[in-house]
């Protein structure tokens, strides 16, 4: 990357960590749901997962020929950063896919229908984020089905779309347990943002903007700082090069 433009995203990425973490810190704190509280409103015509003819059952990307991208983010963490990304997306007219945690849901059911509300795609992350590839077909099914009942209950849909936990690809076992669970495939990404490793702002959008190309499926997290002021840059990269930020259901229709 030419040093001017290593200065810019620098720059900009302090002044948006700056307002990303005036933004969270600055949210009204919300009261812990109970285990009696009752679910959030659901909305209305939840979608629920698509089977994509031709398509294998682990999709990585989308179509090379249209001038889209699909950002996808890991949903567990603060919620204030969560809705900070959304908040980000939405300005910039962007929709995302989040593939929710099913312990996450249950902490912070109101995020459900924040996902929805926006236009962004909700699907399943597993129960607990543990190693799934690691589990039987038994175990594994239970994991998926897990946080697919969650999402039922919030959402009336198990959601578009499942990731596996802790793994960018899933072995044959966690493909036949997803199938048994109502998920014709299995979302995989092409593009690692890294940003769990926390290396700075400017160095999340540098490992994105580095690989990515129309088609592209980018793996994000919820729940970093780093995340949500690297969303403005990264977007602001895409735009400049013509891409379309859009759900993955959208990038596969």
């Amino acid at each position: 990357m030419p040093t001017d433009r290593r200065g810019a995203l620098r720059a900009g990425a302090a002044t948006a960590l700056a307002g990303a973490l005036a933004t969270a810190c600055g949210t009204e704190p919300r009261p812990e749901p109970g285990p009696h509280s009752p679910a959030p409103a659901a909305p209305v015509a939840a979608p629920a997962p698509r089977r994509y003819p031709g398509r294998p059952t682990e999709i990585a990307a989308g179509p090379p020929d249209r001038p889209r991208v699909a950002l996808t983010f890991h949903g567990q963490g603060d919620p204030a950063l969560a809705r900070a990304i959304l908040d980000r997306a939405e300005h910039a007219g962007a929709h995302l896919t989040v593939l929710a945690v099913g312990e996450w849901l249950d902490r912070h059911p109101e995020m459900a229908r924040r996902i929805l509300d926006g236009g962004h795609d909700l699907g399943n992350h597993t129960q607990r984020h543990i190693d799934i590839n690691a589990m039987n077909e038994t175990d594994a099914h239970a994991e998926i089905e897990g946080c697919a009942r969650r999402l039922r209950r919030l959402t009336g849909s198990i959601g578009t779309w499942f990731r596996p936990s802790r793994t960018q690809h899933a072995g044959a076992v966690v493909q036949r347990a997803a199938r048994r669970a109502g998920y014709p495939h299995v979302l995989s990404y092409d593009v690692d943002s890294l940003d769990f490793t926390r290396p700075g702002p400017a160095a999340v959008v540098a490992n994105v903007t580095g690989r990515i190309r129309a088609g592209s499926v980018v793996s994000l997290h919820f729940g970093y700082p780093d995340t949500v002021a690297a969303l403005p840059l990264l977007l602001a990269d895409l735009d400049r090069r013509g891409l379309r930020a859009v759900t993955t259901t959208e990038l596969l229709s």
